[in-house]
């Protein structure tokens, strides 16, 4: 993965003097996939918007771009955001496939997504199990579900040109995929079957830190006060009572396996409002800083302090991460990922960009 410059000159990239995103004229259907599971021969469903028929023919898809929903579980909302910036990127719909998972809520009765796993409101963000009593495999994990749907895209004999999946998601979807990239079983394996795989975390709330570090206001790093919060380290924050799908390694072997996936990093420059109606604001999440903005860079800073306790860290903790600011945005998934570099990560270096994309800075750490 190359380095960014999202501040240098783009008139190669924008091929079009200015875009106007199509209205989308009804709400999408979702549609229901069935994931086998190798323990269970009967496997389950789960709800998933996408551009392409999952039963039909898709031997022409290239790339998958997964983009996840935030808490409010609106996988249609950010399924036609998606879709609308596919539309303006002059990329082919033919070759790429858009799938937007929808985790179904307790709230979500008339959703009509019978005889699927249901995940307490925000329970999916990280990686928790489904709830009893859903007819699924016991201990379904939302990380479970994407490694399901990663595997499904995997299988040459149903996409045999696949070159590329993308893992994008916002807020509460961001704190998944960043977990995501951090914990997932799939990724050596779906490299070493020759295709790109690349995490985009946008604007989450809070991060999954390897060791009891936090940044403190002298601009070090220490162990938190835990007279102030007492279960700061415990995960979705830490390492401390891990969730099951990911219990069995270090908070430092998973952070230098971490180190050798492709991660992007994105925060709205204008995401610092320390009283957002759905910003995480327990203690625990109160000790990675106020606001996402602040969060987003005490971990990037986090990151490389870590590469400076370890050899592997100096030589290769920062070539597969990358850091950037999202100039003039806040707590909007359309406009991150409407970026210039949100549509680079996304659609490719030669998609078209309007010219009211926000610009990005790369933050050099």
């Amino acid at each position: 993965m190359r380095p960014y410059h999202f501040l240098c000159p783009f008139s190669v990239l924008v091929l079009a003097a200015s875009l106007a995103l199509p209205v989308q004229a009804a709400a999408p259907a979702w549609q229901r996939l069935h994931l086998p599971v190798p323990e269970q021969q009967a496997g389950y469903d789960f709800p998933v918007y996408a551009n392409h028929v999952l039963k039909g023919d898709l031997r022409q898809i290239r790339e998958v771009i997964i983009v996840q929903h935030g808490i409010q579980r609106n996988g249609n909302d950010y399924y036609a955001a998606a879709m609308a910036l596919l539309q303006a990127s002059g990329r082919s719909q033919d070759e790429v496939l858009v799938l937007a998972p929808n985790f179904p809520g307790k709230p979500d009765v008339d959703k009509d997504f019978e005889q699927m796993p249901v995940w307490s409101v925000q329970g999916w963000t990280g990686g928790d199990a489904a709830l009893p009593g859903t007819g699924t495999l016991a201990g379904l994990s939302s990380l479970q579900v994407l490694d399901d749907i990663a595997q499904f895209l995997a299988d040459k004999s149903r996409l045999p040109l696949l070159k590329k999946i993308t893992f994008a998601g916002h807020s509460g979807g961001g704190q998944l995929m960043h977990r995501y990239a951090v914990l997932n079983h799939v990724d050596e394996s779906l490299r070493a079957r020759g295709l790109d795989v690349q995490y985009v975390v946008a604007n989450p709330s809070s991060y999954l830190y390897f060791t009891p570090d936090r940044l403190e206001r002298t601009g070090q790093f220490a162990p938190y006060d835990k007279t102030i919060c007492p279960a700061y380290d415990d995960y979705r924050y830490g390492m401390q009572d891990m969730v099951a799908y990911a219990r069995g390694m270090t908070g430092m072997d998973l952070y230098q396996r971490h180190l050798q996936r492709q991660v992007t990093y994105l925060v709205g420059s204008l995401d610092t409002d320390p009283n957002h109606r759905v910003l995480d604001k327990s203690c625990a999440a109160e000790a990675q800083g106020a606001t996402r903005f602040e969060r987003a860079h005490a971990y990037w800073a986090y990151e490389q302090y870590l590469g400076k306790q370890s050899l592997a860290g100096k030589t290769s903790g920062t070539v597969m991460h990358h850091y950037v600011d999202v100039q003039g945005v806040g707590h909007d998934q359309s406009k991150m990922f409407g970026s210039q570099c949100g549509v680079m990560l996304l659609f490719g270096d030669q998609a078209t960009i309007g010219r009211q994309a926000a610009q990005c800075k790369s933050v050099q750490k």
